[in-house]
């Protein structure tokens, strides 16, 4: 590998000729594509490898547990020891030799990693909406629970705080609805049935502090590029939650980070394994705001890389966007397969040497048809190529070895432990327990005051005794607090606070 380059494999004739990914096209995004078990994974491995070896920042979904061995060197004592050796030898790799990378585990539900976390108010009410798929009477409501939630100062951390935010809304829709608009206690209940969906695939543990410092996946340590590694096996069964997290994190990438335009190198690369999970059955409105973000992104400097089974797994727009591209065998079992497999071989630029359709067919295990970006963006006639060896691990690592790695991370006990500051859910819960109190106060006033009057209605009036005493100003202020609260309007203004507290009165 030269050092403005990083080495795919070898190409050509013989497999002779080196094919290098130019750094500094790392962020015009790629594409790794071919059927199961014809080596995708270990191009994402490699891929991740060079990156880090240049000084990049790396973040990967880990769907099989295969790219936690990034975190360990290869096996020199391993059954695949020689043909490795012999493969690097065979493209002119002389300076092979295994290594571990500088890994760092992530996971959203915390289990085999840090945890993953952000806040309601990071996520904001639109991409909420997109996610939950809401008709635009419903985002319009969503809206209305944050700027409410905001000029009131209440803090929206975690799912618990939107939830009780949107109780709190409904009870007084009609005072805000005469600021705001219709608040449709349909369109509540929409909201509520959305939460509680992705509660249940695991949003409560994403929602809450302490949220994720995009510095610390943007580091180097020791002067490679930090690797993370999403683990993502059970993330993978809640696909809702799995583009939720993606999508929130490139967007707070895209707003956070300054226009670089060109750079030298990326400064951060992102590998999404398994792609067709974040497209399949998405909203359009979900797959719109992937377009334009990956679209936007690289000239902040984040190369974006989709790795998948076909290339029709990702939407056309977004596929136009993708400029280094490498293609493992696909099989043409069916019509769709094979429409496919033309489909693929017609994206390539032709090589007059071979035909690109039979040869996506005919590449074994480790080899790809691929073609990179070269001088000028332009991308470069397509080669067989025999990808290179990983230098790290091929296959997972033990939970032993895992749980070595997360105690000696640079980020141990930092995200670990859960905090729940007062937020807008204890914020409500604390008025209503205010205004219940103010209400059983006035209330027992009243009636010490309703009784001196009876008792004093029982005396016979005695003109040579003294007049009898005026109530106090407090006995007024309680008889007129318990009349309000039993008026029609008082209910209304109470019962946004207690809920139900005086509905049956």
């Amino acid at each position: 590998m030269v050092d403005d380059a990083i080495l795919v494999g070898g190409g050509g004739e013989n497999y002779a000729e080196q094919k290098d990914l130019l750094l500094r096209f790392g962020n015009r995004h790629g594409l790794i594509t071919g059927a199961t078990g014809t080596g995708k994974t270990v191009t994402l491995q490699i891929l991740a490898e060079g990156f880090s070896a240049a000084g990049v920042p790396v973040f990967v979904q880990d769907v099989k547990g295969d790219v936690s061995g990034l975190s360990r060197p290869g096996d020199p004592a391993g059954k695949a020891d020689e043909a490795l050796r012999s493969r690097a030898a065979r493209i002119g790799m002389g300076d092979f030799a295994y290594r571990a990378y500088p890994v760092v585990f992530w996971d959203l539900f915390g289990k085999t990693g840090h945890p993953v976390r952000t806040t309601v108010s990071e996520m904001g009410p639109l991409m909420l909406a997109r996610m939950m798929d809401l008709s635009e009477a419903q985002e319009g409501v969503l809206n209305i629970a944050f700027r409410v939630a905001d000029e009131q100062g209440l803090t929206l951390l975690d799912l618990r705080d939107l939830q009780a935010m949107l109780v709190w809304l409904g009870d007084n829709a009609q005072e805000i609805g005469r600021t705001y608009g219709n608040i449709a206690s349909a369109s509540l209940g929409a909201i509520q049935r959305q939460l509680l969906v992705l509660e249940n695939q695991g949003a409560a543990g994403f929602l809450g502090e302490p949220h994720l410092e995009l510095a610390d996946l943007m580091a180097t340590d020791g002067g490679m590029g930090r690797i993370g590694v999403l683990m993502s096996e059970n993330l993978m069964q809640a696909p809702r939650l799995y583009a939720m997290f993606l999508l929130w994190l490139l967007s707070e990438l895209f707003e956070q980070l300054p226009e670089v335009g060109n750079p030298e190198k990326p400064v951060l690369v992102f590998f999404f394994d398994e792609a067709h999970l974040l497209f399949d059955d998405a909203p359009k409105a979900l797959v719109d705001k992937v377009v334009q973000v990956v679209r936007l992104i690289r000239s902040k400097g984040v190369g974006v890389y989709f790795v998948t089974q076909n290339p029709d797994d990702v939407p056309g727009d977004v596929l136009a966007q993708l400029g280094n591209r490498i293609q493992h065998a696909l099989r043409a079992f069916t019509p769709r397969d094979a429409k496919a497999l033309k489909a693929a071989a017609e994206t390539f630029r032709p090589n007059p040497a071979f035909d690109t359709e039979t040869a996506i067919r005919e590449v074994g295990t480790g080899e790809a048809v691929v073609s990179l970006l070269e001088d000028k963006g332009v991308p470069a006639m397509v080669s067989r190529t025999l990808i290179r060896p990983p230098m790290s691990r091929m296959g997972p690592v033990s939970a032993e070895e895992r749980a070595e790695t997360m105690a000696a991370s640079p980020l141990a006990g930092r995200y670990d432990t859960a905090i729940d500051p007062e937020s807008a859910q204890e914020m409500l819960a604390a008025r209503a327990e205010a205004a219940a109190a103010e209400a059983s106060l006035a209330e027992e006033m009243l009636a010490q005051s309703a009784a001196a009057k009876a008792a004093g209605q029982g005396r016979r009036y005695d003109p040579g005794r003294a007049p009898a005493s005026q109530p106090s100003l407090g006995t007024e202020l309680a008889r007129s607090a318990l009349r309000q609260l039993n008026s029609r309007e008082g209910q209304k203004l109470v019962r946004g606070i207690l809920g139900s507290l005086f509905k049956g009165r």
